[in-house]
């Protein structure tokens, strides 16, 4: 178990985390999210070493994480850190920078190992290619590969999706955090992208003015956004009678209370985005179809 008690740091004079607890139980996957400048990366590089604490303490377990006045080597070995720069070989293979840290004196085990880690990251066809020679996806996921081949208690991802394109990301979310579950390695994930999280977090932190200001289930913040900054990373909203509702939430009915006139229609795939005016103020609502500009909307707020 991961235990982080009220930490603080800072940069030269400026505070960038305070008082900041929370704990991470064996095999629980952890996301934080936060606008950017609001510490996230900071907290992972803490998490790992990277930084020496002004005040408070981390454990794993029972042994003390320290920074580098204590330690030649930042990062313990139990725990991995995939940055958003990838420490890679760029002159070997795709399979030997995966293979990097693991033992040579059990060849066949060895090369079952990097194959497997090789359809995890779906890279099965690149097994033979030079680093130097793929995209900036592809070497994202070789570096997630190269983390977890000697299968460390907890791994720190700091926006571990963000090179990879939209097509093949969905995929490999599901392919990663699946096995990360199954070998029961703790996961913390650094994001601004509530897909890389939403369906795989067991629990959600919010950064903001160097302080949590939510810890809780993703569907617990989902159905409780109590700002504008949580309501906003889980997708289009609007502030109505002091509450805040998703764009999902309003459907347009015959009659309502809610009156609204149509601004512009927003084409989304199954849907369509409809922007609009509701007593002064612009909201969003979806509806199947495009909708007429001036034309008016009356709109029922459903769960």
């Amino acid at each position: 178990m991961l235990q982080v008690k009220k930490i603080s740091f800072r940069y030269k004079r400026k505070t960038v985390l305070n008082n900041i607890s929370f704990i991470v139980k064996a095999g629980e996957h952890l996301s934080i999210i936060g606008e950017s400048g609001s510490g996230k990366s900071t907290l992972l590089k803490l998490l790992y070493g990277t930084y020496d604490l002004d005040k408070g303490h981390i454990f794993w377990k029972d042994e003390d994480i320290l920074g580098p006045k204590h330690n030649l080597i930042i990062g313990p070995e139990f725990m991995k850190y995939v940055a958003q720069e990838f420490d890679l070989m760029p002159f070997t293979t795709v399979a030997e920078n995966i293979g990097t840290f693991l033992s040579n004196f059990y060849p066949e085990e060895k090369q079952e190992r990097i194959n497997e880690l090789l359809e995890v990251v779906e890279l099965v066809a690149y097994k033979d290619v030079k680093v130097k020679e793929l995209s900036g996806g592809q070497k994202q996921r070789v570096a997630l590969a190269k983390a977890i081949a000697r299968q460390p208690e907890i791994i720190l991802l700091d926006e571990p999706f963000s090179h990879i394109d939209n097509f093949k990301k969905q995929s490999l979310r599901r392919s990663l955090f699946k096995y990360l579950k199954e070998k029961n390695i703790s996961c913390i994930v650094a994001t601004h992208d509530k897909d890389d999280v939403l369906s795989f977090s067991d629990n959600m932190i919010v950064l903001h003015n160097t302080k949590i200001i939510a810890n809780n289930t993703p569907k617990h913040l989902y159905n409780n956004p109590e700002n504008k900054l949580i309501a906003s990373f889980f997708g289009e909203f609007n502030e109505i009678n002091s509450k805040f509702v998703y764009a999902n939430q309003l459907k347009v009915v015959d009659h309502s209370n809610l009156k609204a006139i149509v601004k512009q229609s927003y084409y989304k795939g199954h849907y369509y985005l409809i922007e609009a005016s509701l007593n002064g103020k612009t909201i969003f609502f979806e509806h199947d179809i495009q909708l007429k500009k001036g034309n008016n909307a009356f709109l029922n707020h459903v769960s």
